[in-house]
This record gives C-alpha cells, sequence and structure tokens, in this order.
C-alpha cells in the first residue's frame, strides 16, 4: 500500500479558504455579499442580544484603532448601522477579526437558507473526508471565520451535507492562527498529542506556528492561493496523497 502523509495523525485539522475551498468564493461571493447586505442586516436584527455583542467587539476594536493612531472610516452616532463603514473597511483588509467574523456568519446563514449562497468545496474534499473517517481519523476545522460560518460552508456545499464527517471547529475565540499557543489548546480540546494531529494550510506562518507546538504541517498549493511558496513545507496539490 502506498504510503500517504496522514498515516501517522490520528487527526486531521484543516484550514478552510485555500485548503477545502477555493480562494476565489471567499474573496469573491462571500465577502461580496456580506458588504452588500450588512446595512439591511444591521437595520433588521440590531435589537438581538448576538448581533448587539458583535457590534460590542467591533466598537472595541474601533476603539483600538484609534488609539494606535490607525487612520480608519468615522464611527458616529449609537444606531447600528453607524457601524457600517468601519465593517466595510474591515471586510476590505480581510482583518482576523472576530467581531467582524461573527458578523459576517449572521450575515452568510440568511444567504445559505435562502438558497443564495452555495459554498464551492474543492472535489477531491468529500472523497478524502470519507477516506479518512473510514480510516478511523477525526476531522476538524480551524479557521479565522467564525464557528458558525464554518459550519454553514460546509452544511450548504455543492457536494451536500460535510458537516457529519467533521468532529468539531475551531475559531479566532480559540486565538491567533499564527499563535503556537492556539494550537495547542487545540491539542488539549480535542485530547491527542500534538504529533498524531496533522494541520494543512495554505498560509506558512500558520504551518510555523504549528509545527512549534509539535503537530504535523502540510503545505496546500492549490489554484488561485495567494502563495505558491511553501517554505521548505511538503506541499500538497489536493488530498489524495493525504
Amino acid at each position: 500500500m502506498t504510503a500517504s502523509y496522514s498515516d501517522t495523525a490520528d487527526v486531521l485539522l484543516l484550514d478552510i479558504e485555500g485548503t477545502t475551498t477555493p480562494v476565489d468564493y471567499v474573496f469573491g461571493v462571500l465577502f461580496p455579499f456580506a458588504r452588500n447586505h450588512v446595512t439591511d442586516f444591521l437595520t433588521t436584527h440590531q435589537q438581538e442580544i448576538e448581533v448587539q455583542t458583535d457590534l460590542q467587539w467591533l466598537r472595541q476594536e474601533y476603539e483600538t484603532d484609534l488609539a494606535q493612531g490607525i487612520s480608519v472610516p468615522d464611527w458616529h452616532g449609537t444606531e447600528a448601522t453607524a457601524a457600517v463603514a468601519y465593517i466595510h473597511y474591515l471586510i476590505a483588509i480581510d482583518r482576523k477579526s472576530t467581531g467582524l467574523k461573527s458578523l459576517q456568519g449572521k450575515i452568510w446563514e440568511q444567504g445559505y437558507r435562502d438558497g443564495t449562497l452555495r459554498s464551492q468545496i474543492f472535489a477531491d474534499v468529500k472523497p478524502a473526508f470519507e477516506r479518512w473517517t473510514t480510516a478511523g481519523k477525526r476531522l476538524f476545522i480551524f479557521s479565522s471565520g467564525s464557528i458558525q460560518a464554518q459550519q454553514l460552508i460546509f452544511r450548504y456545499s455543492e457536494a451536500g451535507d460535510l458537516t457529519g464527517f467533521l468532529s468539531g471547529y475551531f475559531d479566532t475565540q480559540t486565538g491567533s492562527k499564527r499563535e503556537a499557543e492556539s494550537y495547542r489548546k487545540i491539542a488539549d480540546a480535542i485530547g491527542v498529542a500534538p504529533e498524531k494531529i496533522l494541520f494543512i494550510s495554505d498560509v506558512t506562518a500558520e504551518l510555523k506556528a504549528a509545527q512549534a507546538a509539535g503537530m504535523q504541517t502540510l503545505f496546500s498549493l492549490r489554484p488561485g492561493n495567494h502563495s505558491s511558496d511553501a517554505q521548505g513545507f511538503a506541499a500538497i496539490h489536493n488530498f489524495d496523497s493525504v
């Protein structure tokens, strides 16, 4: 039998953007959808506690930006829609903001539920999920998108509902994807030694952090990804060899 990269791993920890899902879908479909619908969403849902919590997180981030001298759009007024210009700014720079990612997930849920959105998944993902779970491996996701957004991507995919293959999800509330401590927390939460976890991502800074925590790593080199420089990490073009 041909050896695969996952042979010595009990758990696979996967990034989404550029790993299971095309970058173009995130930047070309999801981000514009959130930008175009945020005003209406806030107008309709501003009284909901979870939305108010997102806005509180965003306001704290806005105040921090001002304190650091960062030039950001004005946020004046107490109405929820006063945050729209700042939210547009965060989307444009793709900041890994917990408040933004949480709010985006809520906006995307509407699009998925009414059929406007259907997430794109690379063709080899579902067969790999089937192969790995049949082999007794557990699959987890670690993405900067909120856990809600992660679940939506795999529930409403063009390949069908893939959430049954996944044992859990982690987002930036666990910590930054570029810090080793985040991966140690994930290993503890899963209950598996880091060296038994294989992390796959298209961002080498994340791979370095996971490697520092003791995890196995692979660089995802998918079509359309921002970088093709694996910086010494073993690289894959799909999941067929994993």
